[in-house]
């Protein structure tokens, strides 16, 4: 790997940039992990080659990419929350001004759309936006609107835990998932103020603790994963009129599968022709695979796979939907798997290390 200069988001030492895409890499630097790391991506084996380094945020625990694919966004997770912005260059993202306050403690989660970037705030249970300039830096002070409620597990549902935000499809809604209050919240943004509004929420099991979200290719479906029960909830998605309705849920282990030991399903992904998902999930360190009947409306178990390492925090697929990726944060690497595109099994191709990881995106 090239090497790293503390704080800055600049290196020396590494390649030279090449077409093609890249992954970037979030982690917890608390927990020693390296910031955000580039890496190389072989086109076809999926391989990952780490290239640079960049600590110039605390704990950048989830990251974003602009369409354009020249800047990267990325939450400070920490208990005075803040984003920050990047400049992707040839020697690795370079952070553009300094991070700026969410006004939420732990945001785990953010999304680009209409002009802002959004934050989830576990903590503190809210959802944030901040106005991008024309230039890509981050505007203040944060927008910030508090989610109300609880749930059934006093140990982790005495009140809201926001967990992630993200536009729909068509653009017109953000959803946001919490964690502590078992449900799904449409909201409504204004672009020229920030402002947002809770237009629907749609309840969710109580105690299934909801933490993803995905959509469906064709828009009309939404996936959700459960953290605190390890199943995976198929709602049908209303675009016109901003509302969620839960299908039914689907277990993420087989029968008998999960033993005495406590597990805790984290991500998920939706193959782009819509027919198979991908779950993550910690504790069993593994990934269930399950097949979508988007006709039907259903979801079916086909099989679980091992990880390749120990607590599994995120799954990305790469955009050409031939190679998936576990981000084990636990046992600090990520590993690679090409996707069967019959059956949907990943299978697997190998790993690199990158300490306390916790995303995988890529630009």
């Amino acid at each position: 790997m090239a090497t790293k200069q503390r704080g800055t988001g600049r290196t020396t030492g590494g390649p030279a940039d090449g077409a093609g895409v890249r992954a970037y890499l979030g982690s917890f630097t608390a927990a020693g992990g390296h910031g955000i790391t580039t890496a190389a991506v072989d086109p076809e084996s999926g391989a990952l080659t780490p290239l640079h380094s960049t600590d110039a945020v605390p704990n950048p625990s989830y990251l974003v990419p602009d369409r354009a694919g020249r800047r990267l966004y990325a939450v400070s997770e920490t208990p005075h929350g803040a984003a920050a912005a990047f400049r992707l260059t040839p020697e690795g993202p370079d952070l553009l001004a300094p991070a700026v306050p969410v006004g939420g403690a732990d945001p785990t989660h953010l999304t680009l759309t209409a002009g802002h970037l959004v934050t989830a705030n576990y903590s503190s249970g809210d959802v944030s936006t901040l106005p991008v300039r024309d230039d890509g830096t981050l505007d203040g002070p944060a927008r910030v609107l508090a989610h109300q409620g609880n749930g059934p597990r006093t140990d982790r549902q005495e009140g809201p835990h926001a967990h992630a935000v993200l536009p729909d499809p068509s653009g017109r809604w953000l959803l946001g998932v919490d964690l502590g209050t078992d449900s799904v919240r449409t909201y409504a943004l204004a672009p020229a103020s920030g402002t947002l509004t809770v237009h629907d929420e749609a309840p969710l099991r109580p105690g299934s603790g909801p933490r993803h979200l995905a959509f469906h290719p064709a828009g009309h479906l939404a996936c959700v994963v459960n953290e605190l029960e390890p199943t995976l909830t198929l709602c049908r998605w209303d675009a016109d009129r901003g509302t969620l309705t839960p299908l039914g849920e689907t277990p993420l282990l087989p029968v008998g599968a999960a033993g005495t030991d406590p597990t805790f399903p984290s991500a998920l992904v939706v193959s782009p022709d819509g027919r198979f998902v991908w779950a993550a999930h910690r504790g069993h360190d593994s990934i269930a695979v399950l097949a979508l009947d988007a006709r039907a409306g259903t979801a079916t178990l086909r099989a679980t796979v091992p990880c390749g390492g120990h607590w599994p925090r995120d799954l990305a697929l790469h955009p050409d939907g031939r190679h998936l990726y576990a981000a084990n944060e636990r046992s600090g690497d990520v590993t690679w798997f090409t996707v069967d595109p019959e059956t949907g099994l990943p299978v697997r191709g190998g790993s690199v290390a990158a300490p306390a990881v916790s995303c995988v995106v890529f630009a």
